[in-house]
C-alpha cells in the first residue's frame, strides 16, 4: 500500500536515478560547478596556447622553429568553442524566457556573463527546460575537455567530417560544439558526431 505521506519520486532529468525534484540535486550541483568553473578554465587555457620545450635544466630550450600553437587550446578560447556551448544555452533560455539576449564585445566577456545568466537561472532551466540532460551533458564535456589540457593529457586524435556546405572540420570525440566557418552553422557535440567523414583528398 502506497503511502500518501511518502514524497512522489521520479526518475532524474539528468541522471535517471529516483528524485523527488526533477532534477537530482547533485547533478544540479553539478552542473553549477561546471558553470561557475568555465570563466576560470577559459583564462586558464591562454597559458597552454603555446605548449613550451624545457631543456634539462629547467630552461626554455631554444628552437629554430616557432612553437605550433595548440589546436585544442584554440579551438575552446575561439568563438564557437567554450563561449559558442554558453551562448547557444543563453540565446534558448532567454527565446523562452522572451528576453534579450546580452551582447558582448570579447569572447573573455562573453564566456564570464553567458556562464553568469545561466548559473542565475539553473533553478528554472533544471525545473522546466525539456532538454537539461543536454544541456548537462555538454557542460560536462567541455569542461573535461579543457582540464585534460590544462592537465597535460594527451590530446585525443583529430578526425576530418564533412558539413554539408562542403567545409571540413576537424573534431575530437570530447570536441563539445564547433562552427563551421563554411556557413556559420554551429554543431553541438552529439550532432557534429554524427556528420559523415570527410574524403581523404577534402582532409
Amino acid at each position: 500500500m502506497n503511502d500518501a505521506s511518502t514524497p512522489a519520486s521520479w526518475p532524474c532529468e539528468v541522471c535517471s536515478r529516483p528524485s523527488t525534484p526533477r532534477v537530482h540535486p547533485g547533478c544540479q550541483q553539478r552542473i553549477h560547478d561546471n558553470l561557475t568553473a568555465l570563466p576560470g578554465l577559459y583564462r586558464a587555457l591562454a597559458d597552454a596556447l603555446v605548449p613550451g620545450r624545457r631543456g634539462g635544466d629547467g630552461r626554455t630550450a631554444t628552437r629554430s622553429a616557432p612553437v605550433p600553437c595548440n589546436l585544442d587550446t584554440l579551438d575552446l578560447r575561439a568563438r564557437g568553442g567554450i563561449e559558442g556551448v554558453l551562448a547557444s544555452w543563453a540565446a534558448d533560455l532567454c527565446e523562452r524566457e522572451t528576453w534579450q539576449l546580452p551582447q558582448y564585445g570579447t569572447v573573455e566577456a562573453a564566456v564570464d556573463g553567458y556562464a553568469a545568466l545561466l548559473e542565475r537561472n539553473l533553478n528554472t532551466i533544471c525545473d522546466e527546460h525539456p532538454a537539461v540532460r543536454e544541456f548537462a551533458d555538454e557542460l560536462r564535456n567541455i569542461v573535461g575537455q579543457a582540464r585534460r589540457i590544462l592537465d597535460g593529457e594527451k590530446p585525443p586524435r583529430r578526425i576530418p567530417v564533412a558539413c554539408p556546405c562542403g567545409q571540413v572540420l576537424r573534431v575530437t570525440v570530447h570536441t563539445p560544439a564547433i562552427k563551421c566557418h563554411g556557413c556559420d552553422q554551429q554543431y553541438g557535440h552529439d550532432e557534429v558526431l554524427r556528420l559523415p567523414m570527410a574524403d581523404r583528398s577534402a582532409a
